[in-house]
């Protein structure tokens, strides 16, 4: 059974940093494309951040050069480590993992972490 562990959410000022985790199991974690989505109430969640399993990533332009995404393949954890936060960062941030073949897609979540920049 596949299960995705978020921590790392917060309150936070304005200015401020966190750092999230998404902690995965059951799964060949390496093999997948680790991602960090977010919703904010009254909003369609969109994609934050990406890595792919050769290491490669790709950002929202919203948060190029503020956010970056890693993974530790050892400990089959992804992060984002979120600076200079903005209210506008205010969300639910999801960790998506994502693998497909010529066979079929794996698409699993986890339960989401609440952000809230504010002062």
């Amino acid at each position: 059974q596949v299960q995705l562990v978020e921590s790392g959410g917060g309150l936070v000022q304005p200015g401020g940093s966190l750092r999230l985790s998404c902690t995965a199991s059951g799964m060949p974690f390496s093999m997948y494309t680790m991602g960090w989505y977010r919703q904010a109430p009254g909003k369609q969640r969109e994609l934050v951040a990406v890595i792919f399993s050769s290491g490669i990533t790709n950002y929202a332009d919203s948060v190029k050069g503020r956010f970056t995404i890693s993974r530790d393949n050892a400990e089959s954890t992804v992060y984002l480590q979120m600076n200079n936060l903005e209210p506008e960062d205010t969300a639910a941030y999801y960790c998506n993992a994502h693998y497909s073949n010529f066979a079929a897609d794996y698409d699993y979540w986890g339960q989401g972490t609440q952000v809230t920049v504010s002062s």
